[in-house]
């Protein structure tokens, strides 16, 4: 695993970073994003955008999902699953999230995400931030298990969302997917009250005092000590996007 030095980051992504390592000979690329890492509830989700030497510049619009509006994310959806030459969002559960810990939960979710380009082999996936959590020294991934191909190769940038087109792209298909993940799950029975159509699941004030009132549910975290008080502690990681 490469780490990318940090660079001052552009006013919007581009495939620049992307054209540079194909030149190196990373023919596909994926780029790679996670989103619910710091919430108390729902799952950690990942996506991920294949693109090749083909591909031309980015939708209009892309950029890192935290910077759009809810409406804007939505829309460049189907425009990114056009773009690109294959994509997918993976997920952990809460119950994953419990059992195995919120490092391997994401390494799991990106498996998952990795699994749905179908037959596309990546040369090389380029992941936000500056700690390769997709490979595992200890295993082999699932797509070795799945086809008996090794993990593809991880380089990672710090803020790579802010410069990379097909980071912030999957930083996008993630967002929205969960976003709906949420909505949905905030409209089931004896889930009304944490109202996660707001918040997602996060720290969110309204969240917790439903949380001293109601107690967890099965959406939520329960390894990351949620007390009954509302007091929140996460175990491996802070709370916050």
């Amino acid at each position: 695993m490469t780490t990318t030095t940090r660079r001052p980051a552009s006013r919007r992504p581009s495939l620049r970073v992307e054209r540079t390592l194909q030149r190196e000979g990373y023919e596909l690329l994926v780029g790679m994003d996670e989103v619910g890492r710091g919430a108390l509830a729902g799952p950690v989700s990942v996506g991920v955008v294949a693109i090749g030497a083909t591909c031309r510049s980015a939708p209009q619009g892309v950029k890192d999902s935290k910077l759009l509006t809810p409406a804007a994310r939505e829309g460049l959806v189907p425009r990114i699953r056009r773009w690109a030459h294959g994509h997918g969002v993976g997920h952990a559960w809460p119950s994953e999230i419990d059992a195995i810990g919120i490092m391997a939960a994401l390494r799991l979710a990106g498996e998952r995400a990795l699994a749905q380009l179908g037959g596309l082999r990546p040369d090389l996936v380029l992941l936000d931030g500056n700690h390769d959590w997709l490979t595992d020294p200890e295993r082999v991934g699932l797509l070795g298990l799945v086809d008996g191909a090794a993990p593809p190769p991880v380089r990672t940038m710090i803020k790579a969302d802010l410069r990379c087109s097909s980071v912030a792209a999957a930083s996008v298909l993630a967002k929205v997917e969960r976003d709906g993940l949420m909505v949905q799950a905030a409209r089931e029975e004896g889930h009304e009250a944490y109202l996660w159509e707001h918040n997602k699941g996060y720290a969110a004030p309204e969240h917790q005092q439903a949380l001293r009132r109601l107690g967890p549910c099965a959406w939520h975290r329960r390894s990351w000590n949620i007390a009954a008080a509302g007091t929140v502690v996460g175990r491996e990681e802070g709370m916050t996007e």
